[in-house]
Formats: structure tokens, sequence, C-alpha cells
């Protein structure tokens, strides 16, 4: 299996390690993952500060690097919301509940160019300990750190 999976990333939190690790579980032992990671320029239309993209790919094949599962990767650069997911032959696009919608648009923009269409597995965002979703908002907020524990 081919999965495709992408983000900002910024800061790599539980929410992002539960999107990449399930990825991996995916794809399998024979399998691959390509990761998308945003670009600066695309980054930053982002409503928060975003750490450079430099700095978000170490910390992406920091994490990569520590999963057990053994199964070939890359990262690519995401320039759009789209990456390579137009165009690419894959088999499935690992979404949260907050992406879900860029993926339902990547498989009609795919069926309008002839692809075939791919499977969407869609995850629950991790929560927090207060019961609300991680993410990088509120942990640059300062409300949690990346662990979903709150702060303060």
């Amino acid at each position: 299996m081919k999965i495709m999976v992408g983000g900002t990333f910024s800061p790599l939190h539980a929410g992002h390690k539960k999107l990449i690790s399930r990825s991996f579980e995916l794809a399998g032992p024979e399998g691959k993952v390509v990761i998308g990671l945003s670009s600066d320029a695309f980054a930053g239309r982002k409503s928060h500060p975003v750490m450079p993209y430099e700095e978000r790919l170490a910390a992406l094949e920091r994490y990569v690097r520590s999963l057990p599962d053994k199964v070939r990767w890359e990262i690519e650069e995401l320039n759009d919301r789209y990456g390579s997911a137009l165009e690419a032959d894959f088999d499935i696009l690992v979404v949260s509940e907050e992406t879900l919608p860029v993926a339902l648009e990547i498989n009609k923009l795919r069926r309008a160019k002839g692809k075939k269409m791919v499977e969407i597995y869609q995850i629950a965002c991790v929560l927090a300990e207060d019961g609300r979703w991680i993410s990088s908002t509120r942990i640059i907020r300062g409300e949690i750190d990346e662990a979903g524990h709150l702060i303060g």
C-alpha cells in the first residue's frame, strides 16, 4: 500500500504523531508512506507563527525514525493543499477530522482528471486533558503542551 499524509506539523504534537504512525501501520511492511510537509511560503498562511521548514523537517524525520515499523518513506515539500496527491498513484490518503474536506476535494479533482479516486482514512483528533482537540494553535497560545497536558 502507498499512503499519503500531509501537514505543517508546527509544532509536531500528539495528534500529528497519531496521524503519521497510523499511516505507517496502514502501509504495512511492503508499503510506502509519503509525508507532505508544508513549505515555509505555504505555511506562512497560517494564523499562528510556524517554525522554519528545516526545523519542522528535522523533527518529523526524528519522529519517523523512532517508529517501530520499518516502512519505506519519504518527505515531500508541499506548496499547496494538494502536493502530488492529484497526480500520484497511491492507495490511501490519511487525514484528521480537520483535514477531511481537503481529502474530499482531492478525490473530486482526481476524478475530474480521469484518475482513480483514493480511499480516505480518517483518524479521530487526539484530545487534550480538557477534552478539546490538541492543536498547534492551542500549543502556541500556551494552553497545552505537545502531549495535550494543560499548562498553568
